[in-house]
């Protein structure tokens, strides 16, 4: 049990370095008018270095000469994985301007297009390729206009295809896809699955005497985990509203960097216990900053107002289903094995030690720009 469980963690741990970063993501807008769709797509210039190479003298630093010289491949390259069909009839598609923008995590590539269409669109069916030959968890984050609703989806490898009437709107869809977006969001965010996972590492135990010994009961360990997510709960989604709604909003570098560090306090306090004698303060002290992360999805969406609830609310169900899942899957595993001489030294100092080099790492990273591990 004690081999499973540190072969968790070690898996888990020398994953870690390819993740510090914002996932892939990239924005699709559609307004469908009559027979005719407008389009803008931001694509991230990092992705599309990665997928055409556009750093021509490879100094790692893109200007907006190397941007423009590759325009018509950057078009040729978005249109060839964006298909656009209405009334079973394609609609071809045709760049009609190349900007640039920034988002929270750097520089993207707008491209706004119109597709013609025969005909008035009724259906609308749009298949989406981008990238995901080379990066499997890219997302596509689509708004679509039509007849003033605005529906919104996710395409992923999994799911590279929608269809959508013009007549109607399907919150179920929505709904479904943004509580799995949301659920994905913190099982790839591994900065908000360590932080929550150090937090966890001493529930099992009791420090009595300047030493950690087993916890007693079951129900108390339980009592103790609640507090602790529940607190992080509150506050990850007091602040993910706030964000989401554009109420409040903070510097992508400076949340990212403030994540990462409190991912490294949060293991030192295994080490030092006395610095965090409260951990269900600490957990919603720092949720405040993580969910500023929670929300940077939603923000660059920029959906509208009825849009926006529904993705918020589902969204946020989709965090917390993840993170109840891996409490469960944490949680009677650690109680099981906690009497055992390993789980003090090797799961609990160890794997604090390991969180606390992985985050510095992280923080190294975010707080200049740095990129230690190029994965």
């Amino acid at each position: 049990m004690v081999k499973r469980l540190m072969l968790l963690i070690a898996t888990l741990l020398l994953s870690l370095p390819a993740w510090a970063h914002k996932p892939s993501d990239s924005y699709l807008s559609l307004s469908v008018q009559n027979d005719r769709v407008e389009g803008q797509w931001d694509i991230a210039l990092r992705d599309l270095n990665d997928a055409i190479g556009l750093d021509a003298d490879g100094n790692g630093e893109l200007t907006w000469g190397e941007v423009r010289g590759k325009h018509s491949e950057i078009s040729a390259y978005a249109l060839s994985r964006l298909t656009l069909t209405a009334n079973q009839q394609t609609c071809p598609a045709q760049i009609v301007e190349h900007l640039i923008d920034r988002h929270t995590d750097g520089a993207y590539a707008v491209l706004r297009f119109r597709a013609d269409c025969s005909k008035a669109v009724e259906q609308l069916v749009v298949e989406y390729h981008l990238l995901f030959d080379i990066d499997a968890q890219h997302k596509g984050l689509l708004r679509l206009t039509q007849g003033g609703q605005t529906s919104t989806a996710i395409f992923s490898q999994e799911s590279p295809s929608r269809e959508f009437s013009v007549a109607g709107r399907s919150y179920r869809h929505e709904i479904i896809q943004f509580v799995h977006e949301g659920t994905w969001h913190i099982w790839l965010g591994f900065d908000h699955v360590l932080f929550l996972l150090a937090l966890l590492l001493p529930a099992v135990m009791v420090r009595r005497d300047n030493r950690w010994q087993a916890a007693g009961e079951f129900s108390a360990v339980c009592w103790n985990v609640l507090s602790i997510v529940t607190a992080f709960t509150v506050a990850h989604s007091l602040t993910l509203s706030l964000a989401a709604l554009d109420i409040i909003r903070l510097p992508s570098r400076l949340v990212e960097s403030t994540i990462a560090a409190s991912v490294v306090l949060a293991g030192l306090g295994n080490l030092y216990p006395t610095m965090m004698s409260r951990r269900w303060m600490i957990a919603f002290g720092f949720g405040l900053i993580h969910g500023f992360g929670f929300a940077a999805v939603l923000t660059d969406l920029g959906l509208p107002q009825d849009s926006l609830l529904v993705s918020l609310v589902s969204f946020n169900v989709g965090v917390e289903i993840g993170q109840l899942a891996i409490v469960a899957a944490f949680l009677p595993l650690a109680y099981l094995i906690r009497r055992s001489w390993s789980y003090p030294r090797l799961v609990l100092t160890g794997g604090s030690l390991a969180v606390i080099a992985i985050a510095l790492v992280w923080f190294t990273e975010r707080a200049f720009d740095l990129q230690l591990f190029p994965l």
